[in-house]
């Protein structure tokens, strides 16, 4: 991806935004092939998720993410390439597809060299390949916006990219850079709330289970129990169904002020169906080479007062079941990332990741990654991890398929962002939600392991749906 050396005010340079332009139409005139021109700039600090609300279309893909622990949140909307696949492959396909779009990309800053660079945007789902009747996204996507906007503590960097072809009118593409970049900046006067009568009409709804979970982890107890299994992730889905369509944009600015210490998150492909939610869960973060990844399991409720909480906190750290269930996953993270010659760092004993409705053990692992090695390649191999399949793997899968009754579709699957520099970001996408109108359908999932208690799983889930539900109606 070469780096044009253009240091320009684009905002108040017309001219010059057009002869960058022109450049990169010369290019696809050149080598028989678009070209893609990108621009990142300084903008006047704007909530990415109004920008969202502001200029999306809910018929073009979209993206967002909220990362609480960096202090950032980036919006991505609209669509200048975009590529679907599914199979055993998908990762290393879209990997390809990548690298193909950067061969063909130029980009310049608005100001300085290394503001931002373009992201692609990815939603991979559970499973490769389609299973059961519910299954609204292909097995993984891949889009570069038209815009995206991130939000980094006190400052706003919006990148807008443009296919540019031997024919593209670059005067149109020009003006609507301008329209676009003046309705982006004008969106931080933007609101979430939605008329009280509108309100009242979301109250107005019937909630639905899809499955009797409590026999599914009493069966999975039985093969547990038979040595089949040592781990299995049962997810839990229920059906809500309002009067009125969720307004998602505003579900998810619910979600953000009551889960500020998760990563709030919506994926869109632009059919009218989006999958948001609060997940506690970061697969991997990867800046500068530098890779963080979460082993996330083991849970327990928040106390009503702070001595109930530190007691709920104590039996947690304490507990041999509960401290099992996270070491499978903290070896299974440790030994995979072994496998691709990385010395991963792991604490000797787990933490308390306290949030505002629940309380996990938590072991972040980090390591040094070589430069050859793309976030891609190590997400494929650690997708899925214990924390949402299971031990062994591939027969948590399988049993996964028979207890569930519903495609699991992008619920506990890695959805994010890879850059040209190799640096990316995915969560889990748990605690979460799938909106198409009128109808949501909520996920939430427990790790069943040797003392489970089907009463207490079906408990644990509950709470999590309920903090979703809070979030929508």
């Amino acid at each position: 991806m070469p780096v044009v050396p253009y240091r320009l005010h684009l905002l108040h340079d017309h001219k010059t935004l057009y002869q960058f332009l022109l450049a990169c139409q010369q290019k696809s005139v050149e080598q028989n092939h678009p070209h893609i021109a990108s621009i990142s700039m300084a903008i006047e600090v704007v909530d990415p998720l109004a920008a969202l609300q502001q200029v999306a279309d809910i018929q073009q893909p979209h993206f967002y993410l909220e990362n609480p622990f960096r202090g950032e949140a980036i919006a991505a909307f609209g669509a200048v390439t975009s590529f679907s696949t599914e199979g055993k492959s998908r990762f290393e396909t879209i990997q390809a597809y990548i690298q193909a779009d950067l061969n063909h990309l130029s980009h310049v800053d608005g100001f300085k060299a290394g503001l931002d660079t373009p992201r692609f945007f990815c939603a991979f789902t559970f499973f490769d390949q389609p299973c059961g009747v519910d299954f609204p996204f292909p097995g993984a996507t891949v889009f570069l916006p038209k815009w995206q906007v991130l939000r980094r503590h006190d400052s706003c960097i919006a990148t807008a990219n443009f296919l540019i072809q031997p024919h593209s009118n670059l005067i149109n593409l020009t003006d609507e850079f301008e329209q676009q970049l003046q309705a982006i900046q004008q969106s931080s006067y933007g609101v979430f709330n939605i008329s009280d009568e509108f309100s009242q009409g979301l109250t107005r709804w019937q909630m639905v289970d899809t499955h009797d979970f409590k026999s599914a982890v009493a069966a999975t107890l039985k093969s547990i129990q038979q040595k089949y299994l040592n781990k299995l992730v049962l997810a839990h889905a229920v059906d809500v169904i309002s009067h009125l369509p969720f307004q998602w944009i505003s579900s998810l600015d619910n979600l953000r002020k009551l889960h500020p210490d998760c990563y709030i998150f919506s994926v869109g492909h632009g059919t009218g169906k989006t999958f948001i939610g609060a997940s506690p869960e970061r697969l991997i973060s990867i800046g500068d080479r530098h890779l963080i990844s979460d082993a996330l399991a083991g849970s327990a409720p928040r106390g009503t007062t702070s001595q109930a909480d530190a007691v709920l906190g104590r039996r947690l750290l304490q507990s041999p079941k509960e401290r099992h269930e996270h070491q499978v996953v903290v070896d299974f993270l440790r030994d995979r990332l072994s496998q691709f010659g990385l010395t991963p760092q792991v604490p000797a004993t787990p933490e308390l990741l306290r949030l505002s409705n629940i309380q996990h053990l938590h072991t972040p692992i980090t390591a040094t990654l070589p430069p050859q090695l793309h976030p891609l390649k190590l997400l494929a191999d650690l997708h899925p991890t214990p924390a949402v399949a299971g031990m062994p793997r591939d027969r948590a899968c399988e049993e996964i398929q028979r207890y569930e009754p519903f495609g699991r579709s992008l619920y506990a699957a890695p959805l994010g962002w890879v850059d040209a520099g190799g640096n990316a970001e995915f969560i889990v996408g748990i605690r979460s939600a799938l909106i198409d109108g009128n109808h949501a359908r909520l996920y939430a999932g427990a790790g069943i392991v040797a003392g489970s208690e089907p009463d207490r799983e079906l408990a644990e889930v509950k709470l999590k749906l309920q903090a979703l539900l809070r979030a929508l109606v």
